[in-house]
């Protein structure tokens, strides 16, 4: 593993009204540790998996795509803050990587495009094929396969959005050949009872009061799903 651990420091979060730092998980977790080259984040909608990937993301220094210039209703000041309150512990020392999430994996493929219109031979780095005349989740997959063979940290935010099942077993082993290769660690926010079921990953949980490592049998996801499959 490249990243050891976060420290998370709630005694200087500037507020306890506004998100993120009004969410309890990020007052009573103060640590989270890497053991693991797969780990992933599961939880409910809006218990902050997402939100601690990216403050992890921006305290690396790793960019976030996104399209810049649109107005909100209101906005939230302290939205993206948290990343200033953790601190990182790494094993050696910090290594470049990426941060992936289907709602903004659109603008790099159209990046990607024009990139592509001076220099064709971008694309062969992804394939040889652009990526936006590919389907979702097909695009996705060349991006996967390219970029994570480089070494580094990525951070994935819900990679099965766009992903079939079928696509999703394909990725789970990709994720462990490459994190088993000792050249790249994922961290990993996901729904997906198939990526959370992967052998040797670890699985940490956002609905409990804080950040709990768990047994993929007792994530709520399993749990949902196995109810549902046994009533047909």
């Amino acid at each position: 593993m490249h990243l050891k651990k976060i420290i998370l420091r709630p005694g200087s979060y500037p507020s306890d009204e506004y998100y993120p730092f009004n969410l309890g998980i990020f007052r009573s977790t103060l640590e989270v540790s890497f053991e693991s080259p797969v780990t992933f984040f599961a939880g409910e909608n809006g218990s902050g998996k997402s939100t601690l990937l990216k403050a992890i993301a921006r305290k690396c220094g790793i960019h976030i795509w996104s399209e810049e210039g649109r107005r909100r209703y209101r906005y939230n000041e302290h939205e993206d803050e948290l990343y200033r309150f953790i601190d990182l512990e790494w094993n050696s020392s910090s290594v470049p990587g990426s941060f992936f999430a289907s709602e903004i994996f659109r603008h790099f493929a159209e990046a990607l495009d024009e990139w592509a219109a001076a220099s064709p031979g971008f694309l062969e780095y992804y394939g040889g094929k652009s990526l936006v005349t590919q389907s979702h989740g097909q695009c996705h997959m060349s991006y996967f396969r390219s970029r994570f063979r480089i070494k580094g940290l990525y951070l994935l935010d819900e990679p099965e959005n766009a992903l079939s099942p079928g696509k999703q077993i394909e990725l789970a082993g990709l994720l462990k050949a490459l994190g088993e290769g000792g050249e790249a660690q994922f961290i990993i926010a996901s729904h997906s009872p198939i990526l959370l079921s992967m052998p040797n990953a670890a699985v940490y949980s956002f609905d409990c009061p804080s950040v709990t490592r768990v047994q993929y049998c007792d994530t709520g996801h399993f749990k949902t799903y196995r109810d549902f499959f046994m009533k047909l």
